[in-house]
């Protein structure tokens, strides 16, 4: 059973998972599990797959990540999702609110932590 830890992470992760998926792209373009891989190697941002893949089928939507097909060494070719100027525009936004919330609850939470 989650804790009452467990259910705040989680919401929390929800809220930020978009920022988390832009910030990733923006670096270079990657395909579906490789974002899945390197969230959960960032176990406050760990997220499924089944949330992973219609964030990006809406982010794509949007027009805020632009798809394209490349061959794989192994297996089926791979569709990598890169992030367009509307994209990077709306990261920047993005960071930038994150970055006021984050900067407020700092100081609410002083030596708290």
């Amino acid at each position: 059973m989650p804790t009452e830890r467990d259910v705040w992470a989680s919401q929390l992760r929800k809220g930020v998972l978009e920022l988390a998926v832009l910030a990733l792209v923006a670096h270079e373009a990657r395909y579906g599990s490789q974002i899945v891989d390197e969230l959960a190697a960032r176990p406050a941002l760990a997220i499924t797959a089944g949330t992973v893949y219609p964030l990006l089928a809406r982010l794509a939507r949007a027009g805020l990540v632009k798809t394209t097909w490349q061959e794989s060494p192994v297996g089926p070719p791979r569709k990598y999702y890169a992030l367009t100027a509307s994209g990077r525009r709306q990261l920047a936004a993005m960071a930038a609110a994150f970055g006021d919330v984050s900067s407020a609850l700092n100081d609410l939470l002083g030596d708290l932590r």
